[in-house]
């Protein structure tokens, strides 16, 4: 299992309810089924990725991200994961809003684009970077809306998101006390824990069982 999960993994409930977007082969839902009994559901989109999982036991739906997730009722779910899709989404934002509506809890990855090595390359090769951890060329990459650790703390701030547990690490994913005292600058990845305050989340389930109560 990537690290990144193995970090993700201790996050979750046992026997919750998870929701995995961009799933990818089903490795961690297959994962916190056998160790922590969660009923888990995928998304994914790559076909190839969806046969991996059905292998796996996987429940699996194909499904764009980019069309959103209207088919899921507001709080249906523990925890919602987004791991290193993040900045390939066309609306980052508004698939975030639907993650926190859907979930309880949220967990999100992404690369950090204010890494001092991303700021040296762009700084004296004047080009956009290409590493380990974003290993494309700007013609090819599938990320679009790259950002940075002080981007997402702010984005938080101003949509009022309640932030539990934020862990910065480099590309081999291990965390340091420099990291953490710099994460702008130093860390690789970032893995953000978070949910809606209290009062936003019984709205939305207040809102959702009206919903239900009308279309009955």
């Amino acid at each position: 299992m990537r690290p990144d999960l193995d970090i993700i993994q201790k996050w979750i409930e046992p026997g919750s309810r998870v929701l995995d977007l961009g799933c990818g082969d089903g490795s961690l839902l297959a994962y916190l089924r056998e160790h922590k009994s969660i009923q888990g559901t995928g998304l994914e989109i790559d076909e190839t990725k969806i046969n991996a999982c059905l292998d796996k036991g996987v429940n699996v739906i194909q499904q764009d991200l980019n069309k959103g997730l209207t088919n899921f009722e507001s709080q249906s779910f523990e925890t919602v994961l987004l791991t290193q899709t993040l900045q390939a989404v066309h609306y980052p934002d508004k698939l975030v809003e639907e993650m926190l509506r859907i979930g309880k809890n949220c967990i999100v990855t992404f690369p950090n684009f204010g890494n001092w090595k991303s700021r040296a390359y762009l700084a004296f090769k004047g080009r956009m970077p290409v590493s380990d951890f974003m290993p494309y060329e700007w013609y090819d990459t599938p990320n679009i809306h790259f950002c940075t650790v002080k981007d997402f703390d702010e984005f938080c701030r101003s949509r009022d998101i309640n932030v539990i547990t934020r862990t910065v690490v480099d590309i081999k994913h291990r965390d340091s006390m420099i990291i953490r005292t710099f994460p702008n600058l130093l860390s690789e990845i970032a893995i953000y824990h978070f949910s809606r305050p209290a009062s936003d989340a019984s709205s939305d389930s207040l809102s959702n069982s009206a919903s239900r109560e009308q279309s009955a």
